[in-house]
């Protein structure tokens, strides 16, 4: 081989490498899922950390990494356990970590002792003032003083200001309900209905639901909302998006626009059902990725083998977020 010859062919390899997707440029590998078990999955990065959570049932923990692909290798370590008795003492559902003003904080949901059901679910708050979330002392905050009984929430700052979503019990149904907040673990002024399951996608499995709220913003400064809609026993249990332009009042109801479809949806082809439950991340490059849980065969219900996948989010030229086809694997930058 001539020396113009291997010249060429080292090139050709380097490129490949890297339209691949593999690590030639230092990027993280990884393959989906990336744990055999992880339903409601979280990831939140911190400088060069990444922090994950799912849902345990009677605990919360964390795993701590540099290397998503290598997530299942990060030790789980407990931080908080559900008490025996009060309000908060069973069904630890769906924990999601985020640093607020130099301190970590954890909202979860949690039922409460001998009333395993609707009507006694709410959502709580952890504080930790350490530096580290897996050190330091997580103090109760107590439960958030909602409107309803509800799950699933978050928090997010859009114009400077703070807000709390979640889902609601709203009859025979979950909506999307909206409040402003004093505190992290404090609600300020009256709530907001902006989303009911009004679409025949979001009424799989025998209930009306949208569930699991999460904020995307913009590259133009818009105001994104992902959600879970459908039973989570259900195949065609899916991903929707919610959208709010830039400057709008979030507490508005009629700003906010439905997609008029899933925005991921399940995939046979690549062995993925029920997707949802999502939550949103960033890269030290600033690229946006979502997690999510999903099936990897038909008709496997709602159970802890729901295992945590990821995928780069892009947007269109209108700031509208692309999730695409669900990927095997892939290069994270």
């Amino acid at each position: 081989m001539s020396k113009v010859q291997a010249l060429r062919r080292g090139l050709a390899i380097a490129a490949c490498a890297i339209v691949l997707g593999g690590s030639a440029d230092g990027g993280q590998e990884f393959t989906n899922p990336l744990l055999p078990s992880g339903p409601d999955p979280w990831i939140l990065r911190d400088g060069q950390d990444y922090y994950y959570l799912n849902t345990l049932g009677n605990r919360i923990a964390i795993r701590k990494t540099r290397d998503l692909g290598k997530l299942a290798d990060a030790p789980e370590v407990t931080v908080w356990r559900a008490p025996k008795t009060g309000p908060n003492a069973q069904s630890v559902w769906a924990p999601e970590l985020h640093r607020i003003d130099g301190k970590w904080y954890i909202y979860y949901t949690a039922a409460a002792a001998g009333h395993d059901d609707d009507a006694h679910r709410g959502i709580f708050v952890l504080e930790n003032s350490g530096p580290d979330p897996l050190g330091g002392e997580w103090v109760d905050r107590g439960q958030l003083k909602t409107a309803r009984t509800g799950i699933d929430g978050t928090t997010f700052v859009f114009g400077g200001k703070r807000y709390f979503v979640y889902s609601p019990y709203v009859r025979s149904e979950s909506d999307l309900a909206i409040v402003a907040m004093s505190n992290p673990w404090t609600l300020k002024g009256p709530e907001t209905i902006i989303a009911r399951p009004d679409q025949e996608w979001e009424r799989q499995g025998g209930r009306q639901i949208l569930e699991g709220p999460e904020y995307l913003p913009g590259p133009k400064g818009e105001l994104h909302l992902s959600y879970s809609g459908s039973a989570c026993w259900s195949d065609d249990y899916a991903i929707g998006l919610l959208s709010a332009p830039a400057g709008a009042n979030p507490l508005d109801p009629k700003v906010w626009t439905k997609a008029p479809g899933p925005a991921l949806a399940k995939s046979p082809a690549h062995g993925v059902f029920a997707p949802g439950h999502n939550g949103f991340f960033t890269t030290p490059s600033g690229d946006h990725w979502i997690v999510y849980h999903a099936n990897p065969a038909a008709d496997m219900k709602c159970t802890a083998k729901r295992a945590p996948r990821i995928r780069r989010v892009t947007f269109d030229t209108n700031g509208k977020p692309i999730f695409g086809d669900p990927v095997a694997k892939g290069i994270l930058r």
